[in-house]
């Protein structure tokens, strides 16, 4: 009995059943938009770049590196999850982990599960809250930003301004999306179309000439990329039509916040001619 339940175990690993009438390929690229944002929180350490030494040689081989263990373990993750229990089950609810770990330890505690799974998250909203306060930072520092963003706490000598902007902006926007799972979908529709941009702006930059040394990716590599963000940002990948709601009202607040902006700057500009 024993083996025959192991037998079925390891035949689920090999398995591809997929949902509906959609096919193996869709279903498939359906889960790999869904995973993507498991993948965010990698381009935020390009804002800390500038603290590493020798970044042009480091960083890229960091960051690579990062990206493969993490993908490792994601999939070592996901064939412990699909051995311990069937894909049906995991589908279930809003706690598919939790249902392994009482398969695979029974005796665990769940309440230990909750702590580590809060720590988990807050981790990942601090890291992200980080990077993104020293961005705004930095785009105040470049006079793209009004200038009360760029202020510096007097002892700490942190962006203390920034930081409560976008701790303001990131509760705003949890509210507004309804959820952290309505508003996770449409981080990973925005940052798709940002990567698809970034990809295309690496293969313009390559016309300019740097005289310092620095990392060049090989021509296709930003090219591949810029094709599959944008295959993958697109409605046929069965993703939710809201995120596409949310995301037009957040480019649109976004183009607002633009104007005002510009409107802070010229005003400031008339104030400080000098600077």
């Amino acid at each position: 009995m024993g083996n025959r339940r192991r037998t079925r175990r390891r035949f689920r690993v090999w398995t591809f059943q997929p949902s509906g009438d959609r096919g193996v390929f869709w279903s498939v690229i359906a889960a790999t938009t869904l995973a993507f944002f498991a993948m965010v929180g990698f381009e935020d350490s390009v804002n800390m770049a500038e603290e590493c030494k020798a970044p042009s040689r480091i960083f890229s081989k960091v960051l690579l590196g990062g990206l493969v263990i993490t993908g490792t373990i994601y999939i070592l993750v996901a064939i412990s999850a699909i051995t311990l229990v069937p894909a049906a089950a995991l589908g279930e609810g809003e706690t598919p982990l939790l249902k392994v770990v009482q398969a695979g330890a029974p005796s665990f505690p769940v309440g230990i599960f909750g702590i580590i799974t809060m720590f988990a998250v807050a981790n990942s909203a601090l890291i992200n809250m980080m990077m993104a306060s020293r961005l705004i930072y930095g785009m105040s520092r470049e006079n793209v930003l009004p200038d009360v963003l760029g202020k510096v706490h007097a002892a700490r000598k942190t962006p203390y301004v920034a930081i409560i902007f976008t701790s303001l902006l990131a509760v705003a926007l949890i509210v507004f999306a309804g959820g952290v799972p309505a508003l996770g979908g449409t981080t990973a529709l925005l940052l798709l179309c940002v990567f698809a941009v970034v990809n295309i702006a690496a293969l313009v930059l390559r016309r300019d000439s740097v005289g310092h040394s620095h990392f060049k990716a090989p021509t296709i590599v930003p090219v591949l990329g810029s094709i599959t963000c944008v295959f993958l940002a697109g409605p046929w990948t069965g993703r939710d039509p809201v995120q596409y709601l949310i995301a037009a009202v957040l480019l649109g607040l976004g183009v607002v916040l633009w104007f005002v902006t510009v409107g802070i700057m010229r005003i400031d500009s008339r104030r400080c001619p000098s600077g």
